[in-house]
């Protein structure tokens, strides 16, 4: 089972596309069932037009899921009942800390106890942008996996079950880390591990203001749907050991992970408007085929573009060959893992 899980906070652009259409061919290349899920739980940040806007895009696309798409603030009483859990078991405390507090409070990042990756460079990707234009995208030096920037100093981590709940005031509960090393062998990335006490810290499955936040909700969603592939941007890498330590303690197994590199502007940085209109919707109202984005999604993703056919060769190609074509070669080894640049 594998699952598409966009955020409706915005309109989904070129970035998401890539990470869809990469989720869509692994999961028609093992026969398996795709779901879409609405991540809508950070509730004041939804857009009320995003999800009819995402499932237009995927539509636009070619990418077919399987079933209703499942909504998450439909599914608040599953993560209260693991909140719940977890509190009867100390696995979790209270805390009123702002995030003001938290930065005031933390020392400097401990840049040596973030994730360290071992992995075996792979040729620079290079492909079409999606409007046709022939770019040559060099590569970026070796990235190294990013460290939490603050970490949570622990303020409230005196907490047991039996003492008061915090009165008069918001807070939020937070997961007690794990002191032990982890780590877990990504399909694109390779292998990885930190020591989440001191590379990530406590971490909130909360928020303030709603049931639950990501880190909660995610893995109690992939639980409940039987997910066994997670195909998602590498940004969210240190996500990863958050979510293990409650696939752990919840006595579940981990899905394999495909963390993707990001698709980022000129500069280097991650897409933002600063790059140009990049989102699908500006892209289907100006007449671009949506043929232009899968096979850029395609090409970008090739390490080894001699394993596709040239541009003038797919020219009359339409999006069924495409979706065909790479469901039959997608192979993770041979995923790029560096950020790919548009344009």
């Amino acid at each position: 089972m594998c699952r598409l899980a966009p955020s409706p906070t915005g309109a989904q652009h070129l970035g998401n596309a890539r990470t869809f259409l990469l989720a869509y061919w692994s999961a028609r290349a093992q026969a398996a069932e795709l779901i879409l899920r609405i991540e809508d739980i950070d509730s004041p940040r939804v857009k009320p037009w995003a999800t009819d806007q995402v499932i237009e895009d995927l539509t636009w696309l070619g990418i077919e899921y399987d079933g209703d798409p499942l909504i998450q603030t439909e599914r608040t009483e599953l993560y209260r009942n693991v909140l719940d859990r977890m509190i009867a078991d100390d696995r979790v405390y209270p805390c009123t800390c702002s995030r003001s507090d938290i930065e005031t409070a933390s020392s400097a990042p401990h840049e040596s106890s973030g994730p360290q990756r071992r992995a075996t460079a792979r040729p620079t990707s290079q492909a079409n942008s999606p409007a046709g234009d022939a770019t040559s995208a060099q590569a970026p030096p070796q990235r190294s996996l990013p460290a939490e920037s603050t970490i949570y100093p622990g303020t409230c981590s005196g907490w047991q079950l039996g003492d008061p709940l915090p009165e008069e005031v918001t807070y939020c509960w937070r997961f007690r880390s794990n002191p032990s090393h982890q780590s877990f062998t990504d399909l694109v990335v390779g292998t990885v591990g930190c020591q989440p006490a001191t590379a990530i810290g406590d971490f909130p499955v909360t928020r303030k203001e709603g049931p639950a936040a990501y880190q909660l909700a995610v893995v109690v969603d992939d639980i409940q749907a039987g997910v066994s592939e997670v195909v998602r941007g590498d940004d969210l890498l240190l996500s990863t050991f958050r979510q293990m330590q409650i696939y752990e303690y919840l006595d579940r197994p981990t899905p394999r992970y495909a963390h993707v590199p990001l698709v980022v502007g000129a500069d280097g940085r991650r897409l933002a408007k600063r790059h140009g209109d990049t989102r699908l919707s500006h892209y289907r109202d100006q007449g671009v085929a949506p043929e232009s984005i899968v096979s850029w999604a395609a090409r970008s993703a090739m390490s080894d573009l001699n394993s596709l056919p040239s541009p003038g060769e797919t020219a009359d190609w339409n999006l069924s060959r495409w979706h065909a074509e790479m469901i039959a070669r997608l192979e993770w080894s041979q995923l790029s893992p560096d950020q790919v640049r548009y344009p």
